[in-house]
């Protein structure tokens, strides 16, 4: 990368290791708001949920170890007893030949035991997350998650792991909670303390991400800085 007139980060952990590490120097590294969002295409849903309705966690993303999978899975095994009108959704695709993937005979095995609703694979997530009441993504990682930042455009409250990526768009308290990654127990609690909220408060949480992605993650500020080293 020294030929490199810039190099570009999707958060901050990324750029100050590398160029801590020497590999990218101080006027080449530039941070960008990840891939951004196309904010027309990903909008709030137009109508509140039925409060009969069954509260729904939903976890979005290839079935891979690294993004949590298995704490999910054990956390909704931690709260189905306090909670057993809360559902524990999965979306994403399965088979992957990535070396943390998780076997859907894996899923299917959480499915029969009634922890988890698997709901395979989509083109368009849009649906799912409207009907959602909670994203929930504890990856170990992350440059920037487009999950996280699709959920925050149409204002869905999250819970995802304090770790790089997810912490710039998870403000906890704010727009959502951070749990230490890797633990069932830590997840477990932030979905608690989500459940805990009125759903005044959660639809608060969804209006102010939702402005977080207006402000700092519109896919015309990415385009921008693109255009300025361009030029």
């Amino acid at each position: 990368m020294r030929k490199s007139a810039k190099i570009f980060f999707q958060n901050p952990d990324d750029l100050k290791l590398f160029v801590a590490g020497g590999l990218a120097r101080d006027e080449q590294a530039q941070l960008i708001p990840g891939s951004g969002i196309d904010l027309q295409h990903f909008r709030p849903a137009g109508t509140a949920r039925n409060g009969d309705e069954r509260f729904r966690f939903l976890f979005v993303g290839r079935l891979l170890r690294d993004k949590g999978l298995v704490e999910y899975a054990e956390a909704a095994r931690l709260l189905r007893s306090d909670w057993p009108r809360v559902e524990f959704a999965i979306l994403g695709f399965a088979g992957s030949d990535n070396r943390s993937a998780v076997p859907i005979a894996d899923v299917e095995r959480w499915r029969a035991e009634g922890i988890v609703t698997y709901l395979g694979e989509t083109g368009d997530v849009r649906p799912f997350i409207a009907e959602a009441d909670c994203v929930v993504l504890p990856s170990y990682r992350e440059g920037l998650p487009r999950t996280l930042l699709e959920a925050s455009a149409m204002a869905t409250p999250m819970v995802a792991s304090d770790v790089a990526g997810c912490r710039e768009i998870v403000e906890d308290g704010d727009t959502g909670f951070l749990c230490a990654a890797q633990s069932a127990e830590s997840l477990a609690e932030a979905m608690q303390a989500m459940l805990r909220l009125s759903p005044e408060e959660r639809a608060g949480m969804g209006a102010r991400a939702r402005k977080k992605v207006e402000r700092e993650f519109d896919q015309a500020l990415v385009a921008q800085a693109y255009l300025q080293v361009l030029q």
